[in-house]
């Protein structure tokens, strides 16, 4: 993998260039899926297709600092275009009426089961590499210790 290269654009054409570059990818997308009958697959298609695209530029040439710039840039101002999404989920749960509740239940048992597992896990990798790191560094200490005294 090669590392990433600098190229010096300015702030506003890197912007105008890493648009350019997602609109003609998504655009692509589309005509390639309308010709193949899968319209609703457009968005996806496009994402992978600029998934794969990147992680070959990146593995070729190593990626501009323009293009990690520009995309920082986009991604930090870019927060509300989620707040739409954001506001209709939670309106449509609403909507859902006596299935709600169930709705509900779901989205939890289904997010905090996950995060509780990882937990343990996470808690088990921890404290399992600290004692075992520490006991062969106690180990080589003494070992090192009696080939001194000796």
């Amino acid at each position: 993998m090669k590392s990433t290269h600098s190229t010096h654009l300015p702030l506003w054409l890197a912007l105008i260039l890493t648009l350019a570059m997602v609109i003609f990818v998504r655009e692509s997308a589309v005509i390639i899926c309308q010709w193949a009958g899968i319209e609703k697959a457009a968005n996806i298609v496009g994402l992978v297709a600029m998934f794969v695209i990147l992680m070959i530029w990146r593995l070729l040439k190593g990626l501009p600092n323009w293009l990690t710039q520009a995309s920082n840039t986009l991604l930090v101002d870019s927060g509300f275009a989620f707040l739409p999404v954001s506001a209709g989920a939670g309106l449509l749960l609403f909507a859902l009426g006596d299935e709600l509740w169930g709705v509900m239940v779901t989205i939890i048992v289904s997010t905090l089961i996950p995060l509780w597992g990882l937990a343990i896990l996470a808690h088990r990798w921890l404290n399992h590499d600290t004692g075992t790191d520490s006991t062969v560094i106690h180990e080589q200490k003494m070992n090192s210790m009696n080939e001194d005294r000796s």
